[in-house]
């Protein structure tokens, strides 16, 4: 790799006219500033964005924290809340730690194992496990009063981990082989058909005391396409592909043909349609399932990722708002941390439409397979401007206002995870390879009418 160097001439003249012996002219010292090559500056985001998942995971478990907050206060949030989806990128960051060398094969293992034996005793419904788990007891933490059963859309990014770990262990060592198997019968476990509740679409939730009662559909275009993926390619519980068509892509209501900024959307963007919705709809489906050349009758995937990447990158240049800092090297509008207009800190889910001035690291990052130039300048420009600022024992703050000298310096698991793993993508391919490989990954693909160029199906 060639090392970038930036060479500063100083130079001091002392004196006019005649110069005396000890006063002669001194000739500028060179003071070398190295800087990073891109590769350089993503294997240190990478691997400092991986301590969240190791470092930093909830104990008992070894699963990712809800959160995770450097100086210890957690006014309304118990440190041991365990998150189901991010833990399934949590699974995907430690294949990709084994990888990468962070931690040896043994040490992965071994925590994968733990792992496996407590989502195994884990309260489950109807296979599915909910959004928060207590990490000590393994328990349910309801979301939300209704909100206390299982939830499917959370499952399927954790079941996206699950057989990505089986693909990774599946042909190692008896101790690998064994560990694949835990996490096999985990997957296989989970009643997708269930959650049809008898129609022609998946429900996100359903309650042992509420039932259906939370009522939401699985309709695109949103982040739930993995959630239709595995519930085709489940070798046990498997939904008609009717599901899909019928429900998902709305008989064919999903697709539009508008654009922003001459860039075409494809998709109808549930509750964003001019702009699309906030960046972790082109991540969370997406780090196992690879979108390069998968396309079925409704998009070609890679470029839909590309194009709402692109519309979001174009609206933050324009800035019709004229937020501080907003531009070319400071973009990516997801859901996050956020600044409350009191300039405490709440939640928001950033988009075009939705935008209060806080860009959210991982917008950009995660997007790195889609937008590299473009997503390499925000990382470098926070890196080498603003890391007093924006950089932590975990990576990149979650979230920023530079404009208001404003940073939320905390971590979630559902953005601090796609990171690493889009990173990890975007350099090897590993993950979506070893996802994409697995063989109820191809069949279920198929059957709801995918092609893909890369993987020959």
């Amino acid at each position: 790799m060639v090392r970038i160097s930036v060479l500063l001439l100083a130079l001091s003249f002392f004196g006019c006219g005649s110069i005396g012996e000890k006063s002669k002219d001194k000739v500028a010292e060179k003071t070398s500033v190295v800087k990073l090559t891109d590769d350089e500056l993503l294997a240190i985001v990478q691997k400092q964005t991986f301590k969240y998942f190791w470092d930093y995971a909830e104990p008992n478990s070894g699963l990712a924290r809800e959160r995770y907050h450097p100086d210890g206060f957690y006014p309304d949030n118990d440190p041991n809340i365990v998150t189901t989806g991010g833990s399934g990128f949590g699974l995907m960051a430690i294949v990709s730690g084994i990888s990468q060398g962070y931690i040896t094969k043994a040490q992965g293992v071994e925590r994968l194992n733990k792992i496996a034996d407590f989502l195994g005793k884990a309260d489950r419904f109807h296979g599915a496990w909910s959004h928060w788990i207590d990490g000590n007891t393994g328990k349910v933490k309801p979301f939300g009063t209704k909100d206390n059963g299982g939830d499917l859309v959370e499952t399927s990014f954790l079941v996206a981990g699950i057989i990505t770990v089986r693909e990774y262990l599946k042909d190692g060592s008896e101790k690998d082989k064994a560990v694949a198997q835990k996490y096999d019968a985990l997957w296989k476990g989970v009643d997708w058909q269930w959650y049809t509740n008898n129609k022609n679409v998946l429900y996100w939730h359903w309650s042992p005391n509420y039932d259906w009662q939370m009522n939401f559909p699985l309709e695109g275009y949103n982040e739930c396409l993995i959630t239709y993926v595995l519930g085709a390619s489940s070798p046990t519980h498997a939904i008609d592909a009717k599901a899909y068509h019928e429900g998902w892509a709305r008989s064919g209501g999903i697709v539009t043909s508008k654009t922003k900024y001459n860039i075409p959307l494809i998709l109808k963007h549930n509750g964003a349609e001019e702009f699309g919705g906030p960046l972790f709809w082109a991540h969370y489906s997406y780090v196992g399932l690879d979108p390069n050349q998968l396309t079925d009758k409704y998009a070609n995937y890679w470029d839909l990722n590309v194009n709402q990447v692109k519309i979001d990158y174009e609206y933050c240049v324009e800035n019709p708002k004229k937020f501080a800092g907003y531009g070319a090297d400071y973009w990516g509008l997801t859901a996050s941390y956020s600044r409350n207009p009191d300039g405490s800190i709440g939640y928001n889910a950033h988009f075009p439409t939705n935008d209060v001035g806080v860009i959210s690291p991982t917008g950009a990052i995660s997007s790195i397979v889609y937008t590299p130039k473009e997503s390499m300048a925000v990382i470098r420009n926070l890196y080498e401007n603003h890391k007093d600022q924006t950089w932590g024992d975990a990576g990149f703050y979650d979230a920023l206002s530079l404009g208001n000298n404003w940073v939320a310096k905390r971590y979630l698991a559902i953005d601090q995870g796609p990171e690493v793993v889009m990173i990890e993508n975007y350099r090897t391919g590993l993950l979506w390879k070893l996802f994409m490989n697995a063989p109820e990954v191809k069949q279920g693909l198929v059957k709801l009418g995918f092609k893909s160029g890369k993987y020959g199906f």
